[in-house]
């Protein structure tokens, strides 16, 4: 059943990435066009922008639809990492973006160039419903994929800069003040900025194999020890797999006279339950055959303390 879901939900997934891909390709077109009819220089930079959110979100695309292959001998947990990595390039993508805009509004800064403020509102005003939707069918896709949410990071991002050009173009309908387009854009550029720095250390964090957000491995460890007839936990490792897929492993030694097999399962139904730690790896032993590494984590039940 927990596979039937898994697989439901990357479903899901690839369906929701493929109409927003397609929303957005169609928008990036509009801005294209209504760009060059209008001399709108923001309208065709904000267009290279969402050009490149296509690239990343037929990237994330790709990768949800690699993930889901099955495994291999060779690949035992398959390409689920696909996903982390379309998500740690998305990270950097929203950083590159967020340095080009800085650049691009400090050269209007200096040069201010004339734009049409009715058309670029009118444009600007159907990207965030363009965006508004895409985020929406995102959020809606029901999954807890970094890769989906790398994806709809780069949505909003796109949203904040319609809401931005909207802001400018409104400013330049009243006033005719053109300064406002690049100090909008500065102020967006940071926002872009600040939403990848989750995106970036999740999937970093990951790929370092670090002990997964919302987890405590020192409680984890110490909690194991507690167990009824355990007398030691050590090299204990926690990580993630892919979004969603916490894993364990740890050798645990016991008492003289306690079945292995029975403290095994009682340790996994403890972990599944408390931790949501299904994926589990342990090696179980009697006390007095085999010793921790001077180097590992240990943690001994509470007779020993």
């Amino acid at each position: 059943m927990a596979h039937t879901h898994e697989h439901g939900t990357r479903t899901e997934d690839r369906r929701a990435l493929a109409v927003v891909l397609a929303l957005t390709a169609g928008f990036t077109a509009v801005e294209v066009v209504g760009g060059l009819l209008t001399g709108s220089l923001a309208l065709l930079a904000d267009a290279g922008h969402m050009l490149s959110d296509n690239l990343s979100l037929g990237l994330a695309l790709f990768a949800a639809w690699l993930a889901g292959k099955p495994a291999t001998p060779e690949r035992s947990f398959g390409y689920r990492r696909a996903e982390i990595l379309a998500a740690l390039a998305n990270g950097v993508a929203l950083v590159a973006i967020s340095i080009w805009v800085f650049v691009e509004a400090f050269s209007r800064l200096r040069e201010p160039t004339e734009v049409l403020g009715t058309p670029m509102l009118a444009v600007a005003t159907l990207g965030l419903l363009v965006n508004v939707a895409g985020a929406f069918i995102l959020s809606r896709s029901g999954g807890e994929s970094l890769n989906v949410e790398g994806a709809m990071r780069h949505v909003i991002a796109d949203a904040l800069g319609s809401v931005g050009a909207m802001a400018a173009a409104g400013v330049i309908i009243l006033t005719g003040w053109r300064y406002a387009d690049p100090l909008i854009s500065t102020a967006i550029g940071l926002l872009i900025l600040a939403s990848s720095w989750r995106l970036l250390r999740d999937s970093t964090n990951v790929l370092l194999e670090a002990t997964p957000r919302g987890l405590n491995a020192e409680e984890v460890g110490r909690r194991m020890a507690a167990a009824e007839g355990v007398t030691e936990v050590h090299d204990l490792h926690i990580w993630t797999i892919t979004s969603g897929f916490p894993a364990l492993s740890a050798h645990v030694l016991v008492g003289h006279h306690e079945n292995c097999h029975a403290r095994r399962r009682d340790l996994e139904e403890l972990l599944a339950h408390e931790f949501g730690i299904s994926h589990t790896t342990l090696q179980v032993d009697h006390a007095g055959d085999h010793h921790a590494s001077l180097q590992t984590l240990r943690f001994p039940s509470r007779s020993e303390r």
